[in-house]
């Protein structure tokens, strides 16, 4: 079940795992922080696991929200990983070689 969350919504960190706190987001003009690694990757994947059920289910503002997360969280991972590994198999001339 996806939770329409205000858009200036941040995360902070509570009881060992990272929770939205509302009332502090960029949408004034101050920054988010910038999650560890660890963090970045958990949120990812959280991200993508729930990603069908908020398209096919949630609200409109859950999925505008979702989305707006999920990109500005890959930009992040492409920022800080820019010569990540490419699977030569996702590649055309991989494809291709099938």
């Amino acid at each position: 079940m996806s939770r329409v969350l205000p858009q200036d919504a941040r995360l902070r960190r509570s009881g060992g795992g990272l929770h939205l706190a509302a009332g502090a987001g960029t949408r004034h003009g101050r920054a988010r922080r910038r999650p560890r690694d660890v963090d970045l990757f958990r949120e990812l994947a959280a991200l993508h696991r729930t990603r069908h059920s908020t398209l096919r289910h949630g609200s409109d503002a859950a999925l505008s929200h979702h989305t707006d997360r999920l990109v500005e969280l890959e930009a992040d991972y492409l920022r800080r990983f820019p010569d990540r590994e490419i699977d030569p198999e996702r590649l055309r001339s991989g494809a291709r070689a099938r």
